[in-house]
């Protein structure tokens, strides 16, 4: 945890951002950093123990943020199902949705976490992230088979593939720095082109 909260804080966690987005983590210098936050390495270290506790310290709040929007997410849908929710209410809220509501709002911290962290725990993101939600959609199918619903039977390694394809599509626009409006129109486009098929596979529609 940080040992200081101050503005000189401040200034370092604005640092310690900059020097990871251009250099990522592997090329970014302790040294590089204190210079640019106008103070030596031993004064960065009375913010943060080491390279790694820096990275973590800029992806760990958004990392954190978007596995509670997942487990919100998951939670509120067997609600709705339980509720015995009209099918066309039950999946109006989508994986877009969080990228709206959070990544967006930090996009920073998420460039950082799917460009820059090569050589931390968090290099493979988004494969573990992945696998995450295919355990959980995997339930999900099993479950509303379960409650009778239509679905699809796919294998794990097909929807493996499929989740992989979507969060892909779903992160591309954030990656490539396109401006919001773009973002916007991309991300309609991807919900319109995958939605359709998620909910036929869980047979919703």
């Amino acid at each position: 945890m940080p040992r200081d909260k101050t503005l000189s804080h401040i200034k370092v966690n604005q640092a310690i951002k900059e020097e990871f987005l251009e250099k990522g983590f592997e090329a970014a210098s302790i040294r590089s950093i204190g210079a640019r936050a106008g103070m030596t390495s031993a004064g960065l270290y009375r913010h943060y123990a080491d390279k790694e506790a820096m990275f973590c310290a800029m992806v760990e709040p958004l990392i954190e943020d978007i596995k509670a929007w997942t487990e919100n997410h998951t939670r509120n849908k067997y609600n709705l199902v339980e509720a015995q929710t009209e099918k066309k209410d039950i999946f109006g809220e989508s994986f877009v949705d969080m990228i709206r509501e959070v990544i967006l709002p930090n996009r920073d911290e998420f460039k950082l976490l799917m460009t820059c962290s090569a050589g931390t725990k968090y290099e493979n993101f988004i494969h573990d992230y992945a696998l995450e939600n295919q355990k959980e959609f995997w339930d999900a199918i099993l479950y509303l088979k379960k409650k009778g619903y239509p679905v699809i039977c796919i294998d794990e390694e097909e929807l493996h593939m499929l989740l992989s394809a979507y969060l892909t599509a779903c992160f591309e626009p954030i990656i490539h720095d396109y401006d919001e409006v773009k973002i916007d129109s991309y991300l309609n486009t991807i919900q319109e082109f995958f939605m359709p098929g998620w909910l036929r596979i869980m047979g919703i529609n």
